[in-house]
C-alpha cells in the first residue's frame, strides 16, 4: 500500500555501502524506530548473498517485529528484501547502488502493507517522513564511519 522511493549521493565506494546495509546486526544502533536486529542466516555463494534476519520496530511500548529474506545480488548490486514472518502482509524493498567516480548514488524503493488495517491507514500519513528519516540515518552513518574519516586523514 504506502510505496516510496529516496535517492541519496554520498562520497564513498559502493562497496561501504552495500556492506552497511547487510550489516543488519547494527540497525539498532542508528535507524530510527529499530529497537532491535537479528541476524539468523548469512550465506554467500557465489554471485549471491542470502541472509534471514529479524527486525524489532517500534517505540515505547508499542513494537512489533518481522522476519525478512535479503538478497544481495554482487553483480548488479542490488539489494532485494521480502518480508517471510510478522506484522506485515507484504513487503518489497530494493536498493541499488551506482557509483561515478567517488560518489555513490544510492536508491531505495519500498512497498509494503501491514495486516492490521488501522495501523496500514496510520503508517501511510507518516510513511514518507518516516523513510526520508530512515535514508538520513542510513547517510549519517555512511557518512560518520566513511566520509568523515576519509576527510581527516
Amino acid at each position: 500500500m504506502p510505496q516510496a522511493s529516496v535517492k541519496r549521493l554520498i562520497e564513498t565506494e559502493k562497496k561501504n555501502l552495500v556492506d552497511l546495509v547487510l550489516d543488519i546486526d547494527k540497525y539498532s544502533n542508528f535507524i530510527p524506530y529499530c529497537m532491535d536486529s537479528k541476524v539468523y542466516e548469512r550465506n554467500d555463494k557465489g554471485d549471491n548473498i542470502f541472509i534471514i534476519a529479524d527486525l524489532t520496530i517500534g517505540k515505547g511500548i508499542f513494537k512489533d517485529t518481522y522476519k525478512s529474506d535479503v538478497r544481495y545480488n554482487k553483480k548488479d548490486d542490488t539489494i532485494y528484501v521480502t518480508n517471510i514472518d510478522g506484522p506485515l502482509k507484504y513487503l518489497e524493498n530494493k536498493w541499488n547502488f551506482t557509483q561515478k567516480k567517488n560518489i555513490t548514488e544510492v536508491c531505495f524503493e519500498v512497498d509494503f502493507e501491514l495486516k492490521n488495517k488501522f495501523l496500514n491507514i496510520l503508517m501511510i500519513k507518516s510513511f514518507t517522513y518516516g523513510l526520508n528519516r530512515i535514508a538520513d540515518a542510513f547517510q549519517k552513518r555512511a557518512e560518520d564511519l566513511f566520509v568523515n574519516t576519509q576527510n581527516k586523514v
